[in-house]
């Protein structure tokens, strides 16, 4: 039988790239990580008296966001509380915890959280959806009671942990991570998620390996297990053997070594060996990342992504708050470009101020630009804070998920108000100030001729527009392999923007994760792109390819592969072309 500290290995989808080896830190959402403590007899009543003020305080923060919320937004949104507050105020929840403090003389905080993990399993059991549905409202006043009794929010997170960890999730969302960029993770692994999941994503950006779609590592690792993760190939070692912790060792120096030889071109321009300039910029999620992209070589930042500045609060923004950020990231680049994304809300990001059900805004529902307008009181804030930063830096601004023509009008028909606004104010602004589109679905590639009279310039999202392409979900580990970025059908989608782009003498660039691939990066030269934004990690790579290819090689290269018939068929000749026109160049770093 095979004993718990033997070695083995869990295969998933590789996301972002590198070695990393540290112990596991299990992040469960649904449970309560508190230890037992006993309690003598003259200490209950102090228990029931700590477990009453934490109530209350519960109670009373719970009311003031509702009030918040009613004034700021709406009194329906305000309304989805009182199933907070309902939870609060159960006697049998309430009498069940004083019960057994004074029964087992133990703390409340533990008694409290195991009352209400009994209670949030009862209702997940339900097959009613809607009393189904309330496990989370369960969920939520418990970690709200549980940071009132022990004084920090530290009950199943990582904020109070200070030395290194490789944190294993069944998922990280937006709002998780955006908390984790001065923590010490030294990798992610999750049960779910692909290539462009915001797992992905954000491990790139913190420079980190990540591992994602393994389906059940959760339930594989354990807490302080010493753990490998391979973001290359997809591997994740549990308990290695000092065989393959030396194997590995060896493979993190090499890869320190090679990342070394980037010094060297970190200043030079990102130019093909027949002379063709490619713009290397930056995706951005949070401002703290802008004064560490010199060091990559940055010469801009071609997305930045504001829903980040919404999350892990309990009211939105202020329009002062908003334009000190947007001032802060422009000025933080010089003269170099800043692309503002406006609210990208929906699909896996959500803010919790608002508390809207999240099937609201699944992937194709009330998202992005939909939102934007539909509360046009939130976009108008947004709006002016851009606005008003524009004075300050070389700003443009695009909106998301335009899916024609109507839509950009009517985005820029508040935009147009907003600036009537501040000239009446005499508020400064630049009243050039660039404004476009991110094609990323379908329809706007197939309008992009109409959208490219209308449109200053064009940013092509390829994260979301391969997922619509394809009709995948690109953060379910099933469909993961599904994921083609050399399908055929989105190579034709990305020329024929390109190509719209060019006809109406508009500026045309691409944001998505495709571009850190060199691969891909090859073909998206030959398309003719002059500007590409990736995750940072990725620029000093993708110049060092530039600088070995020729321009007339890609886009020879290019004029094969649209002929041809399949996404594996693609990528294979791709492959294989690439050896050849950048003989010296290693495709995966």
């Amino acid at each position: 039988m095979k004993s718990s500290n033997d070695e083995f290995q869990l295969k998933g989808v590789a996301a972002a790239p590198g070695i990393a080896t540290g112990y596991a830190f299990i992040l469960d959402k649904q449970e309560f990580l508190i230890s037992p403590r006993s309690i003598m007899e003259e200490e209950v009543l102090i228990e029931i008296a700590r477990f009453e003020e934490a109530l209350q305080k519960a109670r009373q923060e719970i009311v003031d966001i509702q009030q918040k919320v009613s004034e700021k937004i709406q009194a329906q949104q305000a309304r989805i509380f009182d199933a907070h507050l309902m939870v609060l105020e159960d006697r049998a929840l309430i009498d069940d915890v004083v019960k057994r403090i004074k029964e087992e003389k133990l703390a409340a905080e533990y008694v409290f959280s195991e009352v209400i993990k009994k209670y949030a399993k009862v209702f997940s059991q339900i097959e009613d959806s809607y009393l189904k549905e309330r496990v989370s409202d369960i969920n939520d006043v418990g970690r709200r009671v549980l940071k009132n009794l022990v004084n920090e929010d530290k009950l199943h997170e990582f904020d109070g942990l200070d030395e290194e960890m490789i944190l294993v999730s069944h998922d990280l969302s937006p709002s998780d991570t955006a908390s984790m960029y001065n923590k010490k993770v030294l990798a992610f692994v999750t049960d779910i998620g692909g290539k462009t999941s915001h797992t992905a994503i954000m491990a790139k950006s913190l420079g980190v390996p990540a591992v994602v779609g393994l389906k059940d590592a959760t339930l594989k690792i354990h807490n302080q297990d010493f753990i490998i993760v391979d973001g290359r190939k997809g591997l994740v070692f549990v308990n290695p053997t000092e065989e393959t912790k030396e194997f590995y060792q060896g493979a993190k120096s090499r890869i320190i070594e090679f990342q070394g030889q980037y010094e060297s071109i970190k200043d030079l321009p990102a130019e093909t060996k027949d002379g063709v300039t490619v713009e290397l910029h930056a995706n951005v999620e949070l401002p703290q990342e802008v004064p560490t992209l010199k060091k990559y070589g940055a010469s801009g930042i071609g997305l930045y992504r504001t829903e980040y500045f919404y999350m892990n609060r309990v009211d939105l923004p202020s329009e002062e708050e908003q334009y000190t950020a947007y001032k802060k990231v422009a000025e933080g680049v010089g003269s170099n470009e800043v692309t503002i994304r406006t609210l990208d809300l929906g699909g896996d990001k959500f803010i919790s101020s608002l508390q809207i059900p999240k099937d609201m805004y699944s992937y194709l529902g009330w998202r992005a630009i939909r939102f934007c307008l539909a509360r046009p009181d939130i976009f108008k804030t947004q709006l002016r804070a851009i606005l008003r930063a524009s004075a300050h830096g070389n700003i443009r601004m695009m909106y998301p998920m335009i899916t024609g023509v109507q839509e950009l009008r009517e985005a820029n028909k508040i935009l147009d108000d907003v600036k009537a606004e501040l000239r009446e104010q005499n508020i400064a602004f630049n009243e050039d100030m660039p404004v476009g589109v991110m094609i990323e679905v379908p329809s706007a590639a197939v309008v992009s001729d109409l959208l490219a009279k209308e449109a200053d310039f064009f940013s092509i999202g390829t994260n979301d527009l391969i997922q619509y392409t394809l009709a995948i979900d690109r953060v379910n580990e099933q469909t993961a392999e599904l994921y083609q970025p050399e399908h055929p059908a989105v190579l034709r989608f990305i020329n024929m923007t390109v190509e719209a782009a060019r006809k109406a003498n508009i500026d045309v660039s691409l944001c998505g994760e495709i571009a850190g691939d060199p691969i891909l990066t090859v073909l998206l030269i030959g398309l003719g792109f002059e500007k590409l934004s990736m995750s940072a990690g990725s620029i000093l790579h993708i110049k060092n390819l530039i600088r070995n290819i020729n321009y007339e090689d890609a886009h020879q290269l290019v004029q094969h592969v649209l002929k041809l018939s399949t996404g594996v068929e693609v990528e294979a000749y791709s492959r294989r072309k690439l050896k050849e026109l950048a003989p010296g160049f290693i495709v995966d770093n």
